[in-house]
């Protein structure tokens, strides 16, 4: 009994004791959900924070010391690695064409992952248009390289550990950079930024791990502590996972797999496939343009096809960098190339693209207001969209060139001297821009205006930012610069208020007193019937008895429109003056000499003869 006794309460202790362990687990659970409060530890809190800044997509990294970028790095990556192959044997495995929506749900955490470790590094040497890419390419070379050697103690090196997030305590002094021993990563505060104050590895880092990939892929220093994932990344297709019909490459015959400057033979002949393709694309639809163009000398009423190019070359050069991404796969270098090239293509159709669509929205706002096409206001409208055009067009260049990696800005900002030579030798641009300025607020000309210039007339056919076009009378385009015709002695004739009606009518001489007293009475009254001539001033008068007639000066005025209208008021005029003419028995004289002769008395003389003598018979 007493050895019963003494077992009973020996399974009563074991009992007992195995409910301390689950309450003490049970506690511990407690505490690690109420981390961050007081009775959890440091560690646990620690460890809590690092499960939330993996399994929260939008958590950034502790960059906050060395230890804590490498060990966050080293968290985030081994994280993303494992769900990354789970889901690509997963899918594999399985007979589905497509990713299931689960599978499609954990690949987008893998990629948020990865652009988390992206954050540990110091990506602004690589140009915004492949920053993405590129990155992604440098974060799983890092970690080959980290999984093929030796990493010390986090504990040695300095800072807290990650999901601390706090700076270092009060008189803690940290390293400016630190070097992963027995390599040339850097680790580095970051002295300006948006990132200022964390620690980053480096730009140098960043431009050698491409290469120090290359040779430790080769010579391993290290035991590899998982599969080499960049290696599967850039040779297969697809994005994180290759699709289905990758299969049929693996298990066809080898030389496809076989690589070269970074790509696999299949992934040069799918490009060299691409771009064949576009190219004979482009070239047809720009055959099928040239043949579609509508003639100048028909009305155009499909302006908007001017978008249509620009547009075209948006769409497609989107669509050859997606095929390049996320279809074949290109990476390193070449896809870097082709991210320029495409997002340099993309930005400055996207400014051609803004100018068309300002110049139709000219169009719209001429079609839609009492803005006649060929005046003043019209050519100051057109000039001012252009302007504004150019302008913004510039701007979308110049930030498009900040993406791709060229500091366009800071080009201009640092000019210098040679921005003063830049000024100078566009001081003509700026003078005759300026003298265009002149002409339209001075209103001294306009569009459809026939006008003298100096020694050339004709008429005024555009206003234009640098110069000024002018069809003279023989229908030749006259180009002259706005700030010399500014400087020019200008004779308007389309501004005329009214028009002159002045001749002169020569009379014959044949004609007497009263006939010319009623030739003036009867004109002068015909003049001031009629409704275009002004009734002042307006004159009839006997001027002068000229050499060859008796001249009559008519002076009027005529309101008319333009040209023609007054042109057709003259004729009609000149018409009734010369019926009044002839109903007075008068004439037009006509410039003739008259010779008047007259005969004179010829003096009779008288000579003395005498008959002849016989002997001089």
């Amino acid at each position: 009994m007493k050895q019963s006794g003494t077992t009973a309460t020996g399974f009563s202790r074991l009992i007992f004791a195995l409910l301390l362990m689950a309450l003490s687990g049970l506690l511990g659970a407690a505490q690690a959900q109420n981390a961050g409060q007081p009775g959890a530890t440091d560690d646990e809190d620690i460890q809590l924070r690092q499960t939330r800044m993996i399994e929260n997509p939008i958590s950034p990294p502790d960059t906050t010391s060395p230890r804590a970028t490498l060990e966050s790095f080293l968290l985030i990556m081994h994280q993303a690695s494992a769900e990354w192959i789970d889901i690509r044997d997963s899918y594999f495995d399985g007979d589905t064409l497509f990713l299931t929506n689960g599978e499609k749900t954990r690949l987008i955490h893998v990629s948020a992952l990865l652009e988390k470790a992206m954050q540990t590094f110091d990506l602004s040497e690589i140009p915004a248009t492949a920053r993405d890419r590129v990155g992604i390419e440098i974060v799983l070379q890092a970690q080959e390289i980290l999984d093929r050697i030796y990493l010390p103690d986090l504990e040695d090196v300095p800072g807290d550990p990650a999901g601390d997030y706090t700076a270092p305590a009060q008189g803690t002094e940290l390293p400016s950079q630190w070097i992963l021993p027995g390599t040339s990563l850097i680790i580095a505060r970051q002295d300006t930024g948006e990132q200022s104050g964390q620690y980053l590895f480096s730009a140098s880092t960043v431009s050698r791990i491409p290469s120090d990939y290359e040779i430790i892929k080769a010579l391993p220093l290290h035991a590899d502590r998982g599969e080499d994932l960049y290696s599967y990344y850039i040779y297969t297709p697809g994005d994180l996972v290759a699709p289905r019909w990758y299969e049929y490459i693996l298990k066809g015959p080898d030389w496809p797999k076989r690589t070269f400057a970074g790509q696999a033979y299949w992934q040069w002949l799918a490009l060299a496939l691409l771009s064949a393709f576009y190219i004979m694309a482009l070239g047809l639809y720009a055959r099928w343009r040239r043949s579609s163009d509508t003639p100048e000398d028909e009305p155009k009423d499909k302006n908007w096809t001017r978008v249509v190019a620009p547009a075209v070359v948006i769409l497609a050069a989107n669509l050859f960098r997606s095929l390049c991404e996320n279809d074949i796969n290109i990476t390193g270098p070449l896809m870097q190339a082709i991210a320029t090239a495409t997002s340099a293509g993309v930005w400055a159709a996207s400014a051609w693209l803004t100018y068309q669509a300002l110049q139709l929205l000219y169009d719209w706002t001429l079609s839609k207001t009492t803005i006649t096409s060929g005046g003043l206001d019209s050519s100051l409208l057109r000039t001012g969209f252009r302007v504004v055009s150019f302008a913004i067009s510039t701007l979308i260049v110049g930030y498009g060139a900040t993406r791709v990696g060229i500091p366009i800005y800071g080009v201009v900002a640092g000019l210098g001297v040679g921005g003063l030579a830049i000024a100078l030798a566009a001081q003509p641009t700026i003078e005759n821009l300026i003298g265009g300025i002149i002409l339209y607020a001075d209103r001294i000309v306009r569009v459809g205006d026939f006008c003298q210039f100096d020694d050339l007339s004709g008429t005024v056919e555009e206003i234009g930012i640098r110069s000024t076009r002018i069809r003279a009378l023989d229908r030749t385009l006259i180009t002259i610069a706005n700030a010399d015709l500014a400087k020019r002695k200008i004779t308007n004739f389309s501004q005329r208020d009214v028009f002159l009606f002045r001749h002169k009518l020569g009379l014959t001489y044949e004609t007497d007193n009263n006939t010319i007293l009623g030739l003036i009475a009867a004109i002068r009254e015909r003049l001031e019937a009629h409704p275009a001539v002004l009734a002042q001033p307006l004159r009839v008068r006997l001027v002068e008895y000229g050499d060859f007639a008796i001249n009559l000066d008519v002076y009027a005025n005529v309101a008319a429109f333009d040209m023609n209208a007054f042109l057709a008021v003259q004729e009609e005029l000149l018409i009734d003056i010369r019926a009044i003419i002839d109903a007075h028995g008068s004439d037009l004289a006509l410039p003739a000499s008259q010779v008047y002769l007259k005969e004179e008395s010829q003096p009779k003389i008288a000579a003395a003869t005498k008959p002849p003598t016989d002997s001089e018979g």
